[in-house]
């Protein structure tokens, strides 16, 4: 999925004949706290509520004060995850495109990025989702892959993630079923770490509730 598939129908650009005021009204609408400033084709900048405020006249025209307005953008043929990190680096609202000469194309909002994460991720879809936690020379696709076959699970998506100073990485699972007492017994059978996990099945918290007793019991001996 790229760039241009993304871009919002209903979120307007400013002109610097526009007012502060006028730009504020429209953020408020659309829940953002940036807008594209565009003079015909060309792309100026973003303008943030927050440059609105420092402007102490937002009755008047954008174009009457200096500004120091950010230029970010992604190109239309852009992969969404270039979209998302651009975004998530600058915490932008929305994200300006560009065709390949340079014109504005629209903008990309957060929204809009979330929901599509959500699709093309499974997150949407029904299952469940496990988290492992290990260290990083311990991580094998396959044969976490094969783990989770193996329980005639199918994996809807993967994400790996690790802090900066650290050697261990999370590896959450999104899977196909909400049953996952089998396939959790099996992933402990291979000595992985379960983390945590995210199911509507109550059949794991009778199981862990169980295990939690037992060894009550164990400590009380």
């Amino acid at each position: 999925m790229v760039a241009g598939d993304l871009i919002s129908e209903i979120i307007p650009s400013l002109k610097t004949s526009d007012t502060g005021q006028t730009a504020l009204n429209w953020m408020d609408i659309f829940r953002i706290s940036h807008l594209p400033i565009v003079n015909n084709q060309d792309f100026l900048g973003l303008i943030s509520d927050t440059d609105i405020f420092d402007m102490n006249r937002p009755e008047e025209p954008i174009g009457n004060h200096e500004l120091t307005l950010l230029k970010p953008y992604v190109t239309s043929g852009q992969h969404i995850f270039e979209v998302i990190g651009l975004a998530a680096r600058l915490k932008l609202s929305v994200v300006p495109v560009l065709d390949e000469n340079n014109h504005f194309k629209g903008v990309i909002t957060t929204t809009d990025l979330i929901k599509n994460i959500a699709g093309f991720s499974s997150m949407d879809q029904p299952g469940g989702i496990i988290v492992l936690e290990m260290i990083e020379r311990d991580y094998s696709l396959s044969q976490i892959a094969q783990i989770v076959e193996s329980n005639n699970v199918r994996v809807l998506s993967m994400y790996i993630s690790s802090p900066s100073d650290s050697t261990r990485l999370e590896v959450t699972l999104k899977v196909n079923t909400t049953d996952l007492l089998a396939l959790i017994r099996t992933f402990e059978r291979y000595n992985y770490e379960v983390k945590t996990w995210v199911t509507t099945n109550d059949s794991i918290d009778r199981f862990y509730s169980e295990r939690f007793d037992l060894l009550m019991k164990y400590l009380n001996i």
